[in-house]
């Protein structure tokens, strides 16, 4: 092996001589593909104002892992409000902008959402936690009337039109449903089961935006009800992440599959 190693570097420039075609019909390089290329939306910081950060840090593992190029957009807008995660109350005197705090997450590297084009990616991911609800989008307090960020709705429907996949996790496939007519998505099961599925009501939601709902577990079963779901026609990939009261290890092998599936549509 570490003689071939040794030899690379020749043994390529032997075999494009002795190709009959020349560099034209030979090269070591030859099935070599494109990364691809994913964006990542970010609501905030922080699962009850902002982004769910485990969320976002196993949707960022697993694009790496799967050799995606990454880049982090955030919109550059107030938050809706800000909460003290130590207590779950609002903190009234304080503000935060939205860019700002998912720039935490981005360990600084984040751009506007303004800036996210089509052109310049091969797909999208949005994360959940409360900011899908509170920051992109009003689904927390306006529920089925809710209304989109103009860039969120932008975004999607960019996507959308491009034949390019979308994927979103916990709360955040409510924007697909509400922008997307029609589109396949799921928030895990649509009873709350003894409190295993706290936000069950959301299934009901995603049908008034909509949307239409499939039951999905949180963990990988051989069940028919396995953790991601794909929307093949809208190539929309959804899972339910923590909308299920299960082990952190569940939640992000769920969002493992679901970036699998992303990535696997982009044809990379």
């Amino acid at each position: 092996a570490a003689m071939l190693a040794s030899r690379g570097p020749a043994l390529c420039t032997a075999l494009r001589r002795a190709a009959p075609g020349g560099l034209a019909s030979f090269h070591c390089s030859a099935g070599r593909r494109r990364p691809a290329r994913v964006a990542v939306v970010l609501s905030g910081c922080g699962v009850y104002d902002g982004t769910e950060i485990h969320e976002a840090s196993a949707i960022l593992v697993h694009l790496s892992r799967g050799g995606a190029e990454v880049q982090m957009y955030a919109p550059d807008v107030p938050q809706m409000h800000v909460i003290d995660h130590s207590k779950g109350q609002p903190a009234e005197a304080e503000s935060r902008n939205v860019l700002v705090e998912s720039a935490r997450i981005a360990r600084g590297k984040i751009a506007s959402l303004a800036k996210l084009t089509t052109a310049d990616h091969d797909a999208v991911i949005f994360p959940g936690g409360f900011g899908a609800a509170k920051n992109l989008s009003t689904f927390a307090v306006d529920g089925k009337d809710c209304k989109v960020n103009r860039e969120v709705e932008r975004v999607l429907k960019d996507f959308h039109k491009a034949g390019k996949p979308i994927g979103l996790c916990c709360i955040s496939p409510v924007l697909a449903a509400k922008v997307l007519s029609g589109a396949e998505v799921t928030v895990g099961h649509e009873e709350e089961e003894g409190g295993k599925w706290p936000y069950a009501g959301t299934a009901g939601a995603i049908k008034e935006l909509g949307g239409k709902h499939c039951v999905k577990e949180a963990v990988f079963s051989l069940t028919p009800f396995h953790e991601a779901h794909v929307d093949t026609k809208n190539k929309v990939v959804t899972t339910p992440a923590f909308m299920c009261e299960t082990e952190l290890h569940n939640i992000f092998d769920g969002i493992g599959a679901m970036v699998k599936n992303v990535l696997k549509l982009t044809g990379k």
